[in-house]
């Protein structure tokens, strides 16, 4: 599969779209950038990352082996994906914040953004339209050799901070590439349940009471699970469910790695 190196992009994520839409890409097109100076994070954050530091990446799949409905599976897939490449190096306090944030020991060092293409078509014979998933664009950044983060963010942590060693990390980059590769064609073979085990048994959090945030209202509940559909399952007076977006958690931590 190609492994396409730039050395300085604004964004990973808004270069592979460009070349999907000039058709100059196929499944498994990897771009990784030495550094991004314009990177997209969830809910319209940024992700910049100096030269060399980070693993900046940007895996092209084709998804239609999957439904639209599954839209979660792959997102899982992804996030056991890195969580599993992570863990090899920092060890098994390595988790999944959801729905799929990389975390170390009540720290962030990783997060995945997915995009995706989107068309429509009408079936032979039938007036009817319907969605067709055409691209994903899995957009992976991953702190590799920071040692120091601006004051902003609240929790951040580097696999040299965790481990004391420097990495390289194209060669990350690439291993990551094929742990990806290996998780979605499990995913598209076998089935999401063992995938989606994974997922859980790696979920920050559970069976923790923690802080969240819905529109002005701050409680405390129990991480218990998420459904097969991607919603965040907690306990408090009652069970609830919630979607991506619909609350926030809220993390107080010192800003050291432990």
């Amino acid at each position: 599969m190609p492994f396409i190196e730039l050395l300085s992009v604004d964004s990973t994520n808004n270069y592979a779209l460009t070349q999907i839409h000039a058709g100059l890409t196929q499944h498994g097109t990897a771009f990784f950038a030495h550094e991004q100076v314009a990177g997209k994070g969830q809910r319209g954050k940024t992700w910049a990352a100096p030269r060399n530091s980070s693993l900046i990446l940007s895996i092209v799949i084709d998804p239609s082996p999957l439904q639209l409905t599954q839209q979660f599976h792959f997102n899982a897939c992804l996030a056991v994906s890195v969580c599993e490449f992570f863990s090899h190096y920092a060890g098994n306090r390595t988790c999944i914040k959801w729905p799929n944030d990389l975390y170390w020991n009540d720290r962030k060092a990783g997060g995945i953004l997915i995009e995706n293409i989107i068309g429509s078509r009408k079936s032979e014979g039938d007036d009817q339209t319907s969605a067709n998933w055409l691209w994903a664009v899995a957009g992976i950044g991953i702190n590799i050799c920071q040692t120091s983060f601006p004051a902003e963010l609240k929790n951040p942590v580097s696999l040299k901070q965790i481990t004391g060693k420097d990495f390289d990390p194209v060669k990350l980059a690439k291993e990551l590439c094929f742990v990806v590769d290996r998780n979605f064609k499990k995913l598209t073979h076998t089935g999401f349940e063992e995938i989606y085990t994974s997922y859980i048994s790696n979920l920050y959090k559970k069976n923790e009471t923690v802080k969240l945030k819905k529109d002005n209202r701050l409680f405390e509940a129990v991480i218990k699970s998420v459904s097969p559909t991607g919603q965040l399952i907690v306990q408090h007076a009652i069970e609830e469910k919630y979607s991506f977006g619909e609350i926030e958690w809220v993390i107080t931590t010192d800003k050291q790695a432990k």
